[in-house]
């Protein structure tokens, strides 16, 4: 173990007297009490869920002042459902969980496993029950496909909860994201209170202006002893991975950042180390790290609402939190010989064109859209949406070998001779030729589902890739929370590409490989999501008051929401 701390070496961190209080109040903590029960779980997720009521507003309107948001626009709602409702979903999903096990030792699973012809346990985790899933998100199912081999009498990995109750807490340090702010609030609720650790969150330099409101949104925990919250710049975050009281790592971020904590920051130094396999520390890491997300579009007959719904679809993954998120839509993969392909493009850029351009928060955002499109902006901080048409992997390996982190998009064709042989060979391009293994979507015609099923089934189990969204963007993977997160199993500190583990996992399945998002090729009412959708905010009120507090009241608001302007 080659730990060493930073402030020995001259490098100077201006708020190192705080990041030490932190880890000695949660090391105090840790020797005062042992042991986390069940109903100690339940019990904190029950007075977080009425904490992070009263943080929420002050939670949205710092997001929307730092990343630009109007107070009319309705792209305030992407700040309250990818942050405080989000979270309130997780609490809630997994308070209902933890409810069942302590109930019946296991949890409850929407509807029975299947095995596949494969021998592959497939696991209904949505819709959950409870919280009304079957009718706010009518149309739309997943499932985890766990690894082969599982047997069914290990499909929960319940080891985590059944700690012995004179055993002390692991302590985790949390680098957190900057992007989106659910991701950092998720991981840390993830870490605690379904993996029984005690948690320093290190806040991102972008968005640690969230620091008071998480605080206030988890004083539960912190009252506890399981949570402290720090901010800093990167030498601070340097000295924590650093430091011997740190028994873990989770990392959301890029995989730079993932390598220079393993490896070094020195570029031959780095490299020096991954050939010996000597990294500078030997704590266990487990990391999100983002993906060149591809969405394969399968040629067949749509009709022209399916075609532009599907434009929406794919228009709303890349403008989404102005494109800065790991599952924004990267590369489009279509069929050449499509006779609507030209139409589906057009769409799509006609959406674009209707979508205000939004303000560029995250830092080197210009320089990288230059980069990638090879053209320069008449605005830096408020950048245009980029389709670029025909890319060739060979003369522009960037587009996608490389995370943009930016509103560029890149669309490119294959031959292929028949529906089926195209979809086998996009699998087999994303596979191999676009980076990541985070999250990938098709979308297939009904004609293609009911008649080549045994074909599309095959392609998914191929996809390596942690979630896949059949007609749907897996950001709802993401967001549904009950639905494992996290990267295709079978990476090393070596070759990370997307991240080790999985986050969320709500259900405690053992040995995830993907979870598969299901749904039509159109949804009525119009998705949420939706750049288009007339009243967004007021159902992300809704939706915040029906997983604080389930009932058939607060379903009926939100219902009124969606029609009601």
């Amino acid at each position: 173990m080659e730990k060493t701390i930073l402030h020995q070496q001259g490098v100077s961190i201006p708020n190192q007297s705080d990041l030490v209080r932190a880890l000695t109040e949660l090391a105090e903590a840790n020797r005062a009490s042992v042991g986390f029960s069940i109903g100690q779980r339940i019990e904190l997720i029950e007075q977080c869920l009425l904490s992070l009521s009263t943080a929420t507003q002050e939670w949205v309107d710092l997001s929307c002042q730092a990343k630009r948001i109007p107070e009319a626009s309705p792209v305030r709602a992407e700040e309250l459902l990818a942050g405080p409702v989000s979270v309130a979903r997780f609490l809630q999903v997994l308070l209902i969980s933890l409810k069942a096990i302590a109930r019946s030792d296991q949890p409850r699973l929407p509807r029975s496993p299947k095995l596949s012809t494969g021998q592959q346990w497939r696991v209904p985790v949505f819709p959950t029950s409870g919280i009304y899933d079957a009718l706010v998100f009518a149309g739309l199912k997943a499932e985890a496909w766990l690894k082969p081999g599982v047997e069914s009498t290990s499909l929960f990995d319940l080891a985590h909860l059944k700690t012995d109750s004179s055993a002390s807490m692991p302590l985790t340090l949390v680098l957190g994201a900057g992007n989106v702010s659910a991701i950092p609030a998720t991981d840390v609720l993830t870490k605690i209170l379904q993996d029984g650790e005690r948690v320093l969150l290190k806040m991102n330099p972008v968005n640690a202006y969230l620091k008071p409101v998480f605080e206030q949104a988890f004083q539960p925990l912190i009252v506890a002893g399981l949570l402290r919250i720090v901010e800093g710049t990167a030498a601070a975050g340097a000295y924590l991975v650093s430091h011997p009281d740190i028994d873990r790592i989770h990392i959301t971020g890029s995989t730079q950042t993932h390598d220079a904590i393993v490896w070094g920051s020195d570029p031959a130094e780095r490299e020096s180390r991954k050939a010996k396999n000597q990294p500078l520390i030997d704590v266990p890491i487990t990391s999100e790290l983002g993906n060149v997300s591809p969405w394969i579009v399968v040629p067949g007959a749509y009709s022209e609402k399916q075609l532009q719904f599907q434009a929406e679809n794919i228009a709303a993954s890349i403008v989404n939190n102005a494109s800065f998120n790991c599952l924004a839509t990267k590369v489009i993969i279509t069929s050449a010989d499509w006779p609507q392909r030209d139409r589906f493009l057009a769409l799509i850029e006609r959406q674009l064109e209707q979508i205000p351009r939004r303000y560029a928060y995250y830092p080197g955002a210009a320089e990288r859209w230059e980069r990638f499109t090879g053209d320069v902006p008449e605005n830096k901080e408020f950048l245009p949406w980029k389709l670029i048409r025909n890319a060739d992997p060979s003369q522009s390996p960037h587009l996608f070998q490389e995370e943009s982190f930016v509103c560029v998009c890149a669309e490119t064709a294959l031959e292929a001779d028949s529906d089926t042989e195209f979809l086998e060979r996009a699998v087999d391009f994303v596979n191999q030729e676009v980076w990541g293994t985070l999250c990938a979507t098709i979308t297939v015609p009904n004609a293609f589902q009911k008649t080549n099923r045994d074909v599309l089934d095959r392609c998914i189990s191929r996809m390596n890739y942690g979630a896949v969204g059949i007609n749907h963007w897996p950001a709802l993977n993401y967001a549904f929370m009950s639905t494992p997160w996290g990267g295709a199993p079978g990476t090393n500190l070596t070759n990370v590409a997307s991240g080790i583990g999985n986050v969320h996992n709500t259900f405690f399945l053992s040995d995830v490989e993907k979870t598969v998002l299901y749904g039509p090729l159109t949804l009525f009412p119009k998705p949420v999501w939706f750049p288009s959708h007339p009243n967004p905010e007021a159902v992300g009120w809704g939706l915040m008051n029906l997983y604080r507090q389930p009932s058939l009241m607060n379903l009926l608001r939100v219902g009124l929401s969606v029609v009601f302007k």
